[in-house]
């Protein structure tokens, strides 16, 4: 359908589900993709497979929870294109259930550098350009750990209440200046997030308690649909907001 056509894209946490889920489909949508991710073989991976099915697409490794990093990232996206049109914020990580009891220094900042000072980092780079430009979307991947209280651990759900109340003053402050910015709100997805995560034994059971009422687990194509839609001109009076994509889960 071409809904992204000759839009220059910039995804973040592309080496895996959601992230390349986004990439792959706003590719196949005419978009000329950025990846970035902190995995860079995983990363190349993706981008190969883009580059297979035709797509555009450009690489460049980096931890976003680094200033650094992130204004590399956007120099590089200037160098390559002297545009931006699309910002995903998708890396993310988790915190094993942690309550807060039991949250350390290091896992606080870990989980909060990457969950929120990443986006704020890119949004902050790329709401500059987006004003001279006159133009931009926003697409901060939360999570219904960002709208409830027993979702995650203690750090997981800070961030992404956090990343909500980003999304929403973003999205009100600029709505004049034509720069959109909404958040996706997932439930579970099927993705490797949880990989090799050693659950917290008295958080994880305190958020099992409400998972009887959660349905099948989304797939995360399911989720790019909903991001494709926000990037898209098809969402143009939707800003400020929050897609909650859970089934239904947090409807109970």
């Amino acid at each position: 359908m071409n809904l992204l056509r000759q839009k220059v894209a910039l995804v973040t946490g592309t080496g895996s589900g959601i992230g390349k889920s986004i990439a792959v489909l706003f590719a196949e949508e005419g978009a000329k993709v950025i990846l970035t991710d902190i995995h860079q073989e995983n990363m190349e991976a993706v981008a190969a497979e883009i580059s297979a099915k035709g797509g555009t697409v450009k690489c460049f490794a980096a931890d976003m929870s680094s200033q650094t990093d992130v204004k590399q990232v956007i120099n590089y996206v200037m160098e390559t294109y002297a545009t931006l049109d699309i910002l995903i914020n998708n890396a993310g990580i988790m915190d094993n259930f942690t309550p807060v009891a039991d949250v350390t220094d290091e896992l606080w900042e870990k989980v909060l550098g990457t969950n929120l000072n990443g986006p704020f980092f890119t949004c902050r780079e790329a709401v500059k350009f987006f004003l001279k430009k006159g133009s931009g979307i926003i697409v901060n991947i939360a999570s219904i750990g960002g709208l409830r209280g027993g979702r995650a651990g203690a750090a997981y759900t800070a961030s992404k209440h956090a990343l909500i109340g980003l999304t929403r003053n973003i999205g009100y402050q600029y709505a004049g200046k034509n720069i959109r910015c909404n958040a996706i709100a997932p439930g579970g997805v099927k993705t490797n997030i949880t990989y090799g995560m050693e659950p917290q034994p008295f958080g994880f059971e305190r958020m099992n308690a409400g998972t009887g009422n959660a349905p099948v687990s989304a797939s995360p194509e399911a989720i790019a649909e909903l991001a494709l839609f926000l990037a898209s001109e098809k969402s143009a009076f939707v800003n400020g907001t929050v897609l909650t994509a859970d089934g239904g889960w947090t409807a109970y």
